[in-house]
């Protein structure tokens, strides 16, 4: 029997709603943009406040709903993105938001002892991008403030409490707070110790799949919702995206969007003595999820768009850049260089002077296009160089892939088939709808349709292969 499932997407930069089939099919969907504040008393922070967020969320739940007011809703599910988490106070109100993009713990790191332990229990590196020093800086400006924080969680949980009341957390989100132990599968009170967080606001962890509960009578009222919906546990953003894309262990997968990880799935933890890697948990925490990343790549392309491009579709923007047969300069937009632990702080166009004749607006965008493919270029090679690969294929997912000029740059840059399955561009979503099936008993039918297959060309003097020589020397001019 088909069901019909409402699945909440909180991203960086941009959110969404979708009413969704158990088929995969959208029915409806509403997008909106996430809106950041900054905290002055610190070089590097930002934060978002829970209620006003949580308001345009439940608009887009009525407009969709409201639109199909026929169907009835079996179940909900929520992914979210990483590293960013919502503090509750002693009358369980959500009342702080401290998102990925937050970097107030930046100047007490060095405070942390036995760094390299942190790396080995937690798969991170110990730095501020992390919730654990997001919440050691709050502490240190807001000290009436922090001692208000009874509970916290992760985005995609922070939905399942808005529709039940219940705060849990899942594998995958718990590991990226920097306070989760990926060995023992729990909460480390040695690591909260050294960045002084109380064990106490860590939530319950529960996988994703599970049920925490029917949704309130509020929230039924409120959207019209038969109180028997129930919500299922969803997570991390990618590692949904992963499952929608039917990643199995010994894939690589290139995850597209604000950033760009390139992960791949192992039965056993995987450790790098040179700390080049993330050792995330997957889904359920049955697996692990070893990635490296070049930071943001997508935004980077979609705010150049924006400005530059506003009223181009994807396909005529690829007709601009099919034409083009040779670069007149490069760009550095992505934010990390990721093996070295290292955030690139300069960015820019780099050309000839003077300024060039027969220049354009599609040479800048073929520019930034590149550099978000050279960037993830680089990453895969890292990625291969710890965990050997021999595949012929590698997979693809996410909104940044829409723009074909990129899905050839990568195919011909690793010299592999990029495979990218029906969906692609909704996979968080579609990763949520997989959940949801398995809880409800439905079996998840794989796609009929014949994969998006783009080939290398194996032209060692392509476009963009001249354009990663020369992006690499001026990548690392700006950011010596």
């Amino acid at each position: 029997m088909e069901r019909n499932y409402l699945v909440v997407d909180i991203g960086t930069g941009n959110s969404r709603v979708a009413l969704v089939t158990s088929t995969g099919a959208i029915i409806d969907m509403d997008s909106f943009e996430n809106v950041y504040h900054r905290d002055t008393l610190y070089e590097d922070a930002q934060y978002f406040v829970p209620s006003d967020w949580k308001k345009r969320i439940m608009e887009g739940c009525k407009k969709v709903i409201g639109n199909h007011k026929d169907l009835k809703i079996s179940g909900i599910s929520a992914s979210g993105a990483r590293e960013t988490i919502v503090c509750y106070d002693e009358n369980g109100d959500d009342f702080l938001g401290l998102p990925n993009i937050d970097n107030r713990g930046a100047k007490w790191m060095d405070e942390i002892p036995e760094k390299s332990y942190v790396y080995e229990k937690t798969g991170r590196w110990c730095t501020e991008d992390f919730p654990a020093a997001k919440l050691m800086g709050f502490r240190k400006m807001h000290k009436e403030e922090f001692a208000k924080i009874k509970k916290m969680t992760s985005l995609s949980e922070w939905i399942g409490e808005i529709f039940t009341g219940n705060i849990v957390i899942e594998p995958s989100m718990a590991c990226e707070t920097q306070l989760y132990d990926i060995d023992d599968m729990k909460w480390s009170e040695k690591i909260c110790g050294f960045f002084k967080i109380p064990m106490e606001i860590l939530p319950e962890v529960k996988c994703a799949g599970e049920s925490i509960g029917k949704i309130t009578k509020k929230i039924s009222d409120e959207l019209g919702i038969d109180e028997d919906a129930e919500f299922i546990v969803g997570g991390a953003d990618t590692q949904l995206a992963a499952k929608a894309m039917n990643v199995k262990v010994g894939d690589i997968c290139i995850v597209s969007g604000t950033t760009s990880p390139v992960v791949t799935i192992l039965d056993k933890k995987y450790y790098d003595d040179k700390e080049r890697c993330w050792t995330d948990l997957n889904l359920g925490g049955k697996t692990y999820q070893v990635e490296t990343n070049p930071g943001v790549t997508g935004n980077n392309f979609q705010r150049f768009k924006k400005v530059m491009f506003p009223d181009t579709s994807y396909p005529e923007l690829d007709e601009i850049l099919a034409k083009k047969k040779d670069f007149v300069c490069t760009a550095t937009f992505s934010s990390l260089n990721f093996t070295q632990r290292k955030s690139l702080k300069k960015g820019g166009f780099v050309m000839r002077a003077p300024f060039p004749q027969n220049m354009d607006l599609g040479d800048f965008a073929l520019a930034v296009l590149s550099d978000v493919a050279c960037s993830i270029y680089l990453q895969y090679q890292n990625l291969k160089e710890m965990i050997p690969n021999s595949n012929d294929y590698i997979l693809g997912c996410g909104g940044g892939f829409k723009q074909k000029y990129l899905c050839h740059a990568i195919a011909d840059l690793t010299g592999k088939e990029l495979m990218m399955y029906e969906g692609f561009d909704q996979a968080t979503v579609l990763g949520c709808v997989k959940l949801l099936n398995e809880y409800f008993g439905i079996d998840n039918k794989e796609s009929t349709s014949a994969p998006l297959v783009y080939k290398p060309n194996n032209d060692p003097d392509s476009l963009i292969e001249r354009y990663f020589h020369e992006w690499r020397i001026n990548r690392n001019i700006l950011n010596p």
